[in-house]
């Protein structure tokens, strides 16, 4: 590589492309929160009165609380208490020293060090700080309730809206925390994660490579697993779920009524079949679970206990095979890698990925296709 073409990496873009549909979740969130802040709470316009009216730095905070929520910079802690130390010394220096360009770098730098001291950096504290410099007149006005309103109350309520538009939209804000109860509710990591290294020690390594304010303990333990699953990949070879896959299926209609379903379970002791349609098109897919459960449900732990007996107490008309598929799993394609399924199956949340070709089903991965193949691999793996 030239050295003109190194300079022209290092100043290009330092991230990885994001999806469309990340684009437009972030941009709509920011679009929501700034939104019903300044129609509902917030003024444009300055309020000396209640202090309650939008400021710039809340555009900066949006793109943190929106766009990146997982980012240690943008959690509840860092973003209002990042702000609000922010406004308070802000205030202070603007009261306090007469000349602006020394007051704004004063305001800057003693809240680069406040905010680290109280572990709450937000980079949009920076320009808190500078804003309630750069206006006496409001500050005159507002003394030290700058820092209350619209500072702390703003981004509160900005943490808020940031909170529901996360869980409506699939992520995670706040950011997990190391020790959150996995998805079967007990305290054991998941098992992507399950490191042999402690969280004081993955704090350890975020501090050796300060990276502590770019990255969170559990972040750091779901990469470095994904980093150990994707090298285990270099000694198991390319494998990819044709060559895994179960080809020889025991499929059943939409119309098929939930009795003659738990049949077919009991005779081949399967964990799931899929259900195809007239034309073999895949439909979705029927675990032993959902024989118990009245509506389809989100993959979790199979329980094959006296489904039969069960059945049997139903009074409401036949359950069919359409009503009890799940059809919002993940599927793969022949040649999605082991790496990919290894990922899909490792969080517990999923026990079958159904292979797909031109929109029919020509196989399917279980957990126990999944086994057998690792076994097989390290059988063959080389020593040492």
């Amino acid at each position: 590589m030239s050295a003109a073409t190194r300079i022209l990496r290092s100043v290009g873009p330092a991230i990885p492309a994001a999806s469309p549909l990340e684009i437009l979740r972030a941009g709509i969130g920011a679009l929501v929160g700034l939104g019903v802040a300044g129609l509902f709470v917030l003024s444009p316009a300055v309020d000396t009165t209640l202090g309650l009216y939008l400021i710039a730095p809340f555009g900066a905070s949006a793109v943190l609380l929106f766009a990146v929520p997982n980012s240690p910079l943008a959690q509840p802690w860092s973003a209002i208490v990042g702000n609000t130390l922010a406004a308070l010394i802000g205030v202070g220096i603007c009261l306090s020293v007469p000349t602006p360009a020394l007051a704004v770098a004063l305001a800057v730098s003693l809240t680069i060090a406040a905010t680290i001291a109280f572990r709450a950096i937000h980079p949009p504290a920076g320009a808190v700080a500078m804003t309630a410099v750069l206006s006496p007149d409001a500050v005159a006005q507002l003394g030290f309730r700058f820092a209350l309103a619209p500072v702390a109350a703003g981004t509160i309520l900005l943490v808020i809206l940031a909170i529901g538009y996360a869980r409506l939209t699939g992520r995670r804000y706040p950011f997990r925390q190391f020790d959150d109860p996995n998805t079967h509710g007990t305290s054991d990591p998941a098992p992507a994660e399950r490191l042999g290294l402690s969280e004081d020690e993955l704090k350890d390594i975020l501090g050796k490579y300060s990276q502590s304010f770019n990255l969170g303990v559990e972040d750091l333990a779901r990469l470095v697993g994904a980093a150990e699953m994707q090298a285990a990949t270099h000694f198991t070879g390319p494998m990819t779920a044709a060559d895994i896959m179960s080809r020889d299926l025991i499929t059943v209609g939409a119309d098929m009524v939930a009795p003659r379903i738990a049949d077919l379970f009991r005779k081949h002791q399967f964990t799931c079949l899929p259900v195809v349609g007239p034309d073999g098109g895949y439909l979705g897919i029927i675990f032993q679970i959902h024989l118990i459960l009245e509506s389809p449900a989100k993959p979790t732990p199979r329980f094959s206990t006296a489904l039969a007996a069960v059945l049997r107490k139903r009074r409401n008309g036949p359950v069919r095979a359409g009503q009890l598929m799940e059809v919002s799993g993940p599927r793969a394609a022949p040649a999605t890698s082991v790496t990919t399924l290894l990922g899909l199956m490792s969080n517990g949340d999923t026990d079958a990925v159904p292979v797909l070709e031109d929109g029919k089903i020509i196989g399917i991965v279980t957990r126990t296709d999944m086994i057998a193949a690792l076994a097989r691999q390290s059988i063959h793996a080389p020593a040492g």
